[in-house]
């Protein structure tokens, strides 16, 4: 319920109904305070004393006071009731009026049976109630009805006013919650020449100013890790012309060092590319056990079990992310390395286990952020790159996600679902 009077059509909205609320009350403050009061009150005098002319003695006999009663009220062509000091009914004429205590007890009341009803009270004490004859009354709501009817009607205009303006205000924060989503095509519809109009304009804008730094971000990128590849290829160039006149050892660790820059520049190209498109370039049923199968066949102590399932992506990156798992547990972790492949409800899991100490509880999260360094004990080779930020990219294109496991049985690595 806080969340419905929290949005601004409702406020502004209820806004605009106490204000009329206020109006009718600050108004029947004035009217009964007012020089129109005063006039009913004179109107009131006049008619006691009128009434006092024609109606009989109080000290008079029922009968006589009976009479005169219906005298007055077959002249006036109304109902009319007579009560005493002590509001004892002294007689009536006409038909039956509501009781002296069901009729407001200002000076001069009103209440409502058939048609309005008035009382007040006669110089001597007495008190008369009068209804007038409903043919000679005026239809229609009353001074206070036209004040709630304009209420009313002004509430009933202003909704499509204030829920105009506030769809607007939405329509502008979806699209912000698309941008911050990452859809960087996200504009929204600018209507109208007011405030929420220019506001909508400038996000277009900036929405479009960033797509544009984004895209040439992406450009620059890409561009640059395509350059790398010259410099790297006259490496190895340069390597294999060493032959047999350097040191084993320093032509092994050259090769290591280009192997591994060769592989940073394809991970940039591909989450630079992941980051580029908005959805999976190439769609296919894939069978994730024989994938994993696969990929656990090219490392010595690396192997796959489970139960076959078939999921819909793409093949190619399916295979990156099980092979950058791998790869990492075999950097940081322990043989044997444990492959597991189990349907679930919304798809299928995936996990990678190794026997190594695994990834700290402060770094669970962190180990998927690009080139982020995390100090494993015992383990000499720390590591930094787009590895498990690739696994987390490509496990996200497919519906799913990875996160840091430790099992039961003390086994540590990550698990993905599909």
């Amino acid at each position: 319920m806080s969340a419905v009077f929290n949005r601004v059509f409702v406020k502004v909205y209820l806004t605009i109904i106490g204000s009329l609320l206020l109006v009718v009350v600050v108004s029947a403050i004035v009217w009964r305070n007012g020089p129109e009061m005063e006039t009913a009150r004179s109107a009131f005098e006049m008619a006691s004393g009128v009434a006092m002319a024609a109606l009989a003695d109080p000290g008079a006999p029922p009968p006589e006071q009976q009479k005169a009663i219906e005298r007055l009220a077959g002249l006036l062509k109304a109902d009319l009731a007579l009560y005493d000091t002590k509001g004892t009914l002294l007689g009536s004429a006409g038909r039956p009026l509501p009781a002296l205590d069901d009729i407001d007890g200002a000076e001069y009341g009103l209440g409502r049976a058939r048609g309005p009803v008035w009382s007040f009270r006669l110089p001597d004490a007495r008190t008369i109630v009068v209804r007038l004859p409903i043919e000679n009354h005026r239809g229609g709501v009353g001074f206070f009805g036209h004040l709630a009817l304009i209420a009313l009607l002004l509430a009933i205009a202003s909704y499509p006013v204030v829920r105009g303006l506030t769809r607007r205000l939405e329509r502008l924060q979806q699209g912000v919650e698309s941008l911050g989503a990452g859809d960087l095509t996200s504009r929204v519809k600018v209507e109208g020449k007011d405030e929420v109009a220019r506001v909508a304009e400038s996000f277009n804008r900036a929405a479009a100013r960033i797509e544009e730094l984004v895209g040439a971000h992406k450009l620059l990128l890409a561009n640059a890790s395509h350059e790398l590849r010259t410099p790297l290829t006259r490496l190895r160039l340069g390597v294999e012309f060493l032959k047999d006149k350097a040191d084993p050892d320093r032509k092994a660790d050259l090769e290591r060092d280009i192997a591994e820059l060769d592989q940073l520049i394809d991970e940039i190209l591909l989450s630079s590319r992941l980051d580029a498109l908005s959805g999976l370039e190439n769609v296919e049923d894939v069978d994730l056990l024989a994938l994993a199968a696969e990929e656990a066949a090219r490392f010595e102590h690396a192997s796959a079990s489970g139960t076959p399932v078939v999921v819909k992506g793409d093949a190619r990156l399916l295979r990156r992310l099980i092979r950058n798992l791998i790869e990492n547990a075999e950097r940081h972790g322990t043989p044997p390395i444990e492959i597991e492949v189990q349907p679930t409800a919304a798809g299928a899991a995936l996990r990678v286990l190794d026997h190594g100490p695994g990834v700290a509880d402060a770094d669970r999260e962190r180990v998927f952020e690009p080139f982020y360094r995390t100090s494993v004990a015992g383990d000499a080779r720390p590591g930094a790159g787009l590895g498990l930020a690739l696994v987390r990219q490509i496990a996200r294109r497919h519906g799913g996600d990875v996160r840091a496991v430790r099992d039961s049985s003390g086994r540590n690595g990550f698990a993905v679902s599909l």
